[in-house]
């Protein structure tokens, strides 16, 4: 008997895959639902050995409440940058700063660097090459201390309770 793991790497993936695949054709035809699964289970058994291994979840009502936060951010955020444009008489403040890292592992990097960039006004520019410090342009910044500390805080924290505990 075959394992589950072996023809099904990813089922949630997998599962993903389907969706797509239905909602992009915009049918569920018997021909469509058999083409969608096959590309469904065929595409991450050809590319899951390219994967890093992705690290468990220590604690998911954190994480459930770091997501609610990181949209909530973003809706701010928004306002924020388009009450900045809308305002041509303001000054903007664009700074780079240097944010030194308290995660290590890649995965957890990569989840805030994104994070950050996900939020308007901010854009992750760079990882050094030591994997210790990142790189962030912000649009307006009024104190650099005070950005480092929001980013601890809100995010890098909460992700390294989830994924590094």
């Amino acid at each position: 008997m075959i394992k589950p793991r072996a023809w099904l790497p990813t089922p949630l993936l997998s599962i993903l895959l389907l969706m797509v695949w239905l909602l992009l054709v915009r049918s569920t035809a018997f021909g469509q639902l058999l083409l969608g699964s096959f590309l469904a289970v065929i595409i991450p058994l050809g590319t899951h050995r390219f994967w890093d291994l992705q690290p468990l979840v220590g604690k998911p009502m954190l994480l459930l409440r770091f997501v609610l936060r990181v949209l909530g951010d973003i809706i701010v955020a928004n306002i924020e940058v388009a009450w900045l444009i809308a305002n041509p008489w303001r000054r903007l403040r664009p700074h780079f700063i240097e944010y030194p890292l308290m995660v290590e592992q890649r995965f957890t990097i990569t989840l805030l660097a994104n994070t950050i960039s996900l939020t308007p006004g901010t854009v992750s520019a760079n990882l050094r090459m030591d994997g210790k410090t990142l790189l962030i342009h912000a649009l307006d910044v009024e104190d650099e201390d005070a950005l480092i500390r929001t980013i601890r805080e809100r995010y890098e924290r909460p992700l390294k309770e989830i994924y590094e505990c």
